[in-house]
């Protein structure tokens, strides 16, 4: 077999690679596209719970620290008051005493029936003896329920999370002296939105449902690869000339409450050029694109939408490029 010779085999490879090899064209047309602006938009938890204390007294054990991740219904604190265990305890005595005098009671309403029931015993001593037992049987049924109110409150000082989330900030400390209401910790619920504030002109392009790009965190926030993200909700007030909205993003639950997203969102249409991206070229820093005629014309490359990118100057409607 003959061995090309080299400078031919050259040639080939540079057609092959070439930008000017094609397999379709495509026509360039003005089209209308979003305006997209860039904004900034905060990480807010979509409600914020409160942990408060149900009862007055110490708080004797913390059991959580800020950033812990809490179930719903979890103890997080105890709130202790000493005097509900004095009243307790003298509850306590006072049962005890009220069934001595139940069980007197019900001995005498005992004898009283016997007696009764053989005839020599009247009626009203009887109904004495009935009335004597029925008294103490619904005190000793009072105090036990007045115990049960008490054993409750001390089960209220057991303070539970109110929901999943994670906490935020504790105000109190062991050893402190709370108040019934006051709060213990504050929580974001595990579900996070971006909150938005435009300026008061945007106010009539936004609409729940539109969807908007989320720019990729950090360093990175203009050229990362971008979310996708839906308006949840547009609140119907303008404050310090700015209008509010909450956008739901799915992967914001390692953020930082506080924490700030570029967002773009649509401020309204505007008319440009969109080619496919595989018809620009680029060769020694310029950005190239080659005419169905064989014209090569330098393009200013605007924003990728999906798979076709925009251009700014270099295309006019109804030239037709080349498409590798």
């Amino acid at each position: 077999m003959r061995r090309l010779p080299v400078a031919l085999m050259a040639l080939l490879a540079a057609l092959t690679f070439s930008p000017i090899a094609k397999a379709g064209e495509a026509t360039v047309r003005v089209a209308p596209v979003d305006d997209l602006k860039a904004v900034v938009a905060s990480v807010e938890p979509a409600h914020q719970l409160t942990a408060r204390a149900r009862i007055g007294g110490t708080v004797s054990a913390l059991k959580i620290k800020e950033g812990d991740d809490v179930a719903g219904g979890a103890e997080i604190a105890m709130v202790v008051d000493q005097k509900l265990f004095l009243q307790m305890q003298a509850l306590d005595q006072r049962i005890q005493s009220q069934e001595a005098q139940r069980d007197k009671a019900q001995a005498d309403f005992g004898r009283a029936q016997e007696l009764f029931r053989r005839g020599v015993y009247t009626k009203a001593l009887f109904d004495q003896a009935k009335t004597a037992f029925d008294v103490a049987e619904r005190n000793l049924s009072a105090l036990r329920s007045d115990r049960g109110v008490i054993e409750q409150q001390a089960a209220e000082g057991s303070v539970r999370a109110p929901g999943p989330g994670r906490i935020l900030t504790i105000p109190v400390s062991v050893g402190r002296v709370v108040m019934p209401g006051e709060t213990i910790a504050t929580m974001a619920e595990d579900k996070y939105i971006l909150r938005l504030q435009l300026p008061e002109r945007h106010a009539r392009f936004m609409r729940a449902g539109d969807k908007v790009e989320i720019g990729a965190r950090g360093l990175h926030g203009g050229t990362g690869e971008r979310k996708q993200g839906r308006v949840r909700i547009v609140y119907p007030e303008i404050q310090g000339g700015r209008v509010i909205a909450d956008v739901d993003v799915e992967g914001l639950g390692d953020y930082f409450v506080g924490e700030r997203a570029r967002v773009y969102v649509t401020t309204g249409k505007r008319d440009t050029i969109l080619i496919p991206r595989d018809a620009v070229y680029r060769r020694a820093g310029v950005d190239f694109v080659r005419l169905a005629s064989g014209e090569e014309i330098v393009v200013q490359l605007g924003e990728k939408r999906g798979d076709a990118i925009e251009i700014l100057s270099g295309l006019q409607d109804g030239d037709v490029v080349s498409t590798p």
